[in-house]
């Protein structure tokens, strides 16, 4: 009888330590890539929201100066809001502003003149957009944006986008 050497055991199946590493890189690198770039597209989502709150709280002071000529309105009710200003508006991020005589980058000195502002809420994750920090139009229709610092030349980019 002849006596065989024993046979090294090896398990049928699994990964080895190496292979887990290297997928767990990978799944860094990927997530490292895809979180910055999601992120921007949901502040981009809130900024449009912002912009069509803006909006659409100017075409109220349009229909109401419609049916009384002589001024526009800051008062909410007016407008058919409840509360007072600054008015939270769609999923919480972003709150609104009216002036009226116009106020801030437009300040139109002839009335009658309004100026809707956006600006977003304090505590909330949208604060942290550097690159459009305020959304605004004016009763001449001008719109404005004001980036990091407050600068209004933030405009075209941040209404564009």
């Amino acid at each position: 009888m002849q006596l065989r050497p024993a046979a090294r055991s090896r398990p049928a199946g699994g990964f080895t330590l190496i292979e887990l590493m290297v997928v767990v890189a990978i799944a860094t690198i990927l997530f490292a890539i895809a979180i910055p770039s999601y992120t921007t597209y949901i502040r981009q989502s809130r900024r449009t929201e912002a912009k069509t709150a803006v909006l659409e709280l100017a075409g109220r002071e349009e229909r109401f100066l419609s049916t009384n000529p002589s001024a526009y309105t800051d008062v909410p009710a007016n407008l058919g809001y409840t509360g007072a200003w600054p008015i939270v508006v769609g999923s919480g991020y972003y709150q609104l502003t009216v002036c009226s005589p116009a106020c801030g980058p437009s300040a139109i000195a002839t009335a009658p003149s309004y100026t809707v502002t956006a600006t977003p809420v304090a505590g909330q994750s949208q604060v942290n957009d550097a690159q459009c920090t305020s959304f605004s139009v004016d009763s001449a229709g001008q719109q404005y944006a004001n980036g990091s610092g407050g600068a209004v030349v933030a405009t075209p980019y941040c209404w564009a986008n």
